[in-house]
This record gives C-alpha cells, structure tokens and sequence, in this order.
C-alpha cells in the first residue's frame, strides 16, 4: 500500500501563490507516476498535473491547460515528496486538491487511472 498526505493548502487572494507538498510512505515503485487533481463543488474530480518518475531520472511533466504557466509540478525523491507550485492563482482555481500515485510510467489524466489517493487539501482563492 501507498500513503499519500497533502498539506499547505488554505485561503489565499486572487492573483496569490500556494505550495502544496504530498508526502508518500509505504510501498515503493521503480517506476511511478503521480498527480495532481482537484475537486470543485458540484464538479467532477478533474486532472491537473502529473510529473513521471523512474529511479534514475524524471519525465517531463504535464499540466491541465487551464493551468499552464501558472502551476508546476516538482518533486524530491530522496524526501518521497511531491509539490505543486500555484502561482497567479484564479477564484476558479478554489477546489481541494488530491495528491495521486500509480505504479509505471503514464500519461494518465483520469482518476480511474491511478490507484492511491490521499485526502486531499482545500485550497480557496478569493475575488
């Protein structure tokens, strides 16, 4: 099994920053891919971005295009720690965002997709 535990999220002016981290314990994987996703109220869950990882190196990451050049995706594997970096931050970005892993190397953008969730962190952007 995988533990995933989101934090940094809160309330934050339009046009602001928040950092979210994800920490994973537990389970490891040569390979894995891990994401972000969100969840307004009343919405589907919805991808956000996904950063690959093998033991070697990591993949080019990729985003939503409602959040290209505003987030980005990083993560330190010594610290099995994930981030996402919010910059310019919209009221329609307001959500709570869950961390997500799956074993292997993917594109994956929908929820199905992955196998591990944390709890997620609300992040709310006021006008």
């Amino acid at each position: 099994q995988v533990q995933l535990t989101e934090s940094g999220g809160g309330l934050v002016q339009a046009g602001g920053s928040v950092r979210l981290s994800c920490s994973a314990s537990g389970r490891t994987f040569s390979r894995s891919t891990m994401a972000w996703f969100r969840q307004a109220p009343g919405k589907e869950r919805e991808f956000v971005a996904a950063r690959v990882r093998s033991a070697f190196s990591s993949g080019t990451p990729y985003y939503a295009d409602s959040v290209k050049g505003r987030f980005t995706i990083s993560g330190d594997n010594e610290k099995n720690t994930l981030y996402l970096q919010m910059n310019n931050l919209l009221p329609e970005d307001t959500a709570i965002y869950f961390c997500t892993a799956r074993e292997g190397l993917s594109r994956a953008t929908t929820p199905g997709q992955y196998d591990y969730w944390g709890q997620g962190t609300q992040v709310t952007v006021s006008s």
